[in-house]
């Protein structure tokens, strides 16, 4: 066994990280940009133990797309049209949160032609997020880029 072995930092796994409380972070005022244009991104220093997204009250009748990767908010293709691993958030939906998510980002596009205004509340691990870079793939041939967070492919977006 190597010398302190004990002594390693916490990673995705650590048990210990998710069973206390998380460390507060908020990002208020967020505007996610019309669809088709450079998404909204939002990057944890650590990795989260929960989110929640909060839409501003005059957005009640309106929608934001949220996906875990940038990948994930076009899916496997180039435009809307190829779907995507996201979900919409509704002022009425459950989704707001809170989310029982360890992730270190996450992106936001508005679903049609004005912006979205929310605010981002999140409980953080002592888990850096540079403990789940992923490295470049190819997946069913289509070359994926490595980098924070989950891939986008194979359902996580």
């Amino acid at each position: 066994m190597p010398a302190n072995s004990w002594n390693l930092a916490p990673g995705l796994n650590h048990v210990g990280s998710y069973q206390v409380s998380g460390k507060p972070f908020v990002s208020g005022a967020c505007i996610a940009p019309i669809s088709g244009t450079t998404p909204m991104v939002v990057r944890f220093p650590y990795l989260t133990k929960w989110v929640s997204i909060q839409p501003a009250q005059a957005m009640k009748s309106r929608e934001l797309r949220v996906a875990f990767s940038k990948h994930g908010l076009y899916g496997k293709g180039t435009d809307d049209a190829n779907g995507g691993y996201n979900f919409r958030l509704h002022m009425s939906s459950s989704l707001r949160g809170p989310l029982d998510l360890k992730v270190s980002e996450l992106w936001f596009l508005s679903e049609d032609n004005a912006v979205y205004y929310f605010d981002v509340v999140a409980g953080l691990t002592n888990i850096p997020s540079s403990r789940v870079d992923t490295i470049d793939r190819t997946v069913n041939g289509t070359v994926e880029a490595g980098g924070p967070n989950w891939s986008g492919s194979l359902g996580v977006g």
